[in-house]
Formats: structure tokens, sequence, C-alpha cells
């Protein structure tokens, strides 16, 4: 198949950057990162936005618990729910329930169009993506759609997790995008008992692979039962402050995150092909 049109990106109006929330596969924490990362940003000083672009999974709802639908004031103005301080759009608002989504790659790029374009972000320092796992139509539409500043990868130290985030790494390089790093979420279970560390699904991985790639390695987020619960009940535990238990180690991952996009990172629009 020959390459398609050259594409350039355009930055979405009034916000300063455009962070992408990715995973090689489910069942990391992507969604967990994503929203806590959203809310310690906020929490920081900044103006925070959170586009949940997992249509098949639109969790952030749940983990933001807000079930309030967002406001059309016309065809191309919607306007966003707001939930700890933050603006944020989902599927899940639109499509409540247990019904699944069950749409081919045409209807994906609209939906995600509109959540770019259409919402009223107002002015944002940071609108947080939280992606799909894997590397999909929605990746695509918004490698196409936007610029994006740079992109956050999410793993854990399991083997397999990480076989998958490489295929991520080498999806945002092909297409020029940034990576800011890579954040290893469930990295350790430190015991209630006598305080030692427990590596349940290993130790160090992340950090090797992220050196391997030549990329920056952003934190360990602990297995804690706080962060757990607290996406389950809607109160996400970077909403309790930094000194919550399990929020120390999301704080100092959104200032990774933060120093990374301070230092220049994708400061420049790319022309891109997409097979």
């Amino acid at each position: 198949m020959p390459p398609g049109p050259g594409i350039t990106k355009e930055p979405i109006a009034g916000v300063k950057y455009l962070v992408a929330v990715a995973s090689g596969k489910g069942g990391v924490g992507k969604t967990t990162v994503a929203v806590n990362l959203a809310i310690a940003l906020k929490n920081m000083g900044a103006k925070v936005g959170l586009l949940d672009a997992d249509v098949y999974g639109p969790n952030v709802p749940l983990m933001l618990g807000t079930s309030e639908q967002p406001r059309a004031l016309d065809e191309r103005t919607i306007i966003p729910v707001e939930a700890y301080g933050l603006k944020m759009i989902s599927m899940g608002l639109l499509s409540p329930g247990d019904k699944p989504l069950i749409w081919r790659g045409p209807m994906l790029h609209s939906v995600i169009q509109q959540f770019l374009r259409s919402v009223r972000w107002g002015e944002l320092d940071y609108l947080i993506v939280d992606l799909p796992p894997g590397t999909g139509d929605v990746q695509l539409t918004l490698i196409q759609s936007a610029l994006i500043s740079g992109a956050v990868l999410v793993t854990t130290p399991s083997v397999v997790a990480l076989a998958d985030v490489r295929k991520a790494v080498e999806m945002f390089r092909q297409v020029n995008v940034e990576i800011l790093g890579v954040v290893e979420n469930m990295s350790y279970f430190a015991c209630p008992h006598c305080s030692g560390r427990i590596d349940v699904f290993g130790h160090g991985e992340g950090e090797r692979m992220a050196k391997a790639f030549g990329v920056a390695f952003l934190g360990e987020i602990e297995i804690d039962p706080q962060i757990r619960i607290g996406g389950d009940t809607g109160k996400p535990v970077a909403s309790l402050g930094e000194d919550a238990p399990g929020a120390k180690s999301i704080y100092a991952m959104a200032r990774n995150v933060a120093g990374r996009l301070a230092g220049g990172a994708s400061a420049a629009a790319p022309t891109v092909e997409i097979l």
C-alpha cells in the first residue's frame, strides 16, 4: 500500500500541553495513572483537562465519581463536566450503562475529533488523554489529528507487560511523537507489618527497559490498597493530597512529567504519513 498524504497536525486552541497516557496492554493501571496524574498536576497549581479516549472501557467517570452528562450548546460546542477541579469528557458520560460500543474506525475517528475540537476546553496548561491499550485506531486518530506534546507509557514490571509496551514505544517513535517517559505501576508492595518491600511482579524491569530505549523513567507507583479503593469509590488518592497513603509516588511522577514538558518536549508540529 502506498503511503497516504502528509498530515500536518494542529494544536488544540488554548491548550499548552497535550499529553497522551498509553499502554501496550490492558490491566496495567493506565487509567488510574491518567486520573491521578491529572489531579496531581491540578493540585500543583495547573489548569488541567482530562479526555477519556478509551471508548471501549471508559472508566474515568467512575474513578472521578461523576455521572453528570456534558451539555451541548450547539452541534459544534460541548461543555465538559467538571470533577475535582478538572474539565472532563468521556464516552462513559454519553453512553452510560453496560451496553458495549461496537464501532469501526470511521466512527471512532469522528468521536475523537469531536472530543478534541468541539469540547470547550478553554485555557489549559495540560490536557491529559487516556488512550485505550494497544496501538489501534484511536491512537492513530489522535496522532493524525492533534499536536501531541508527549506520551507517558504505563507498564508493570512483568515481562509480558514490558513486551507490549515496547510496541507502544516503537509506534510513537514511528510517528514522531515525543516519549516523555515510562511509569512503572504496581511496582512493589510495602508490607504493613515489617515495612519490607515485596516485588510482586519483579523489580526494576521498567527502569531497565526505559534505559534500553533511551527514554526517561518517570518513577515507580507502589501497590497500595488506597489507590485501588480511591479508584473504585470515585475518590482518587491524589485528591487527598501528597501526604495521603499511596500519593507520594504519584506526585513525584507528576513533577517528572511536568519537568520533562517544561524542558522542551515536542515543540514543533511534524508532518507524518500513516500507511
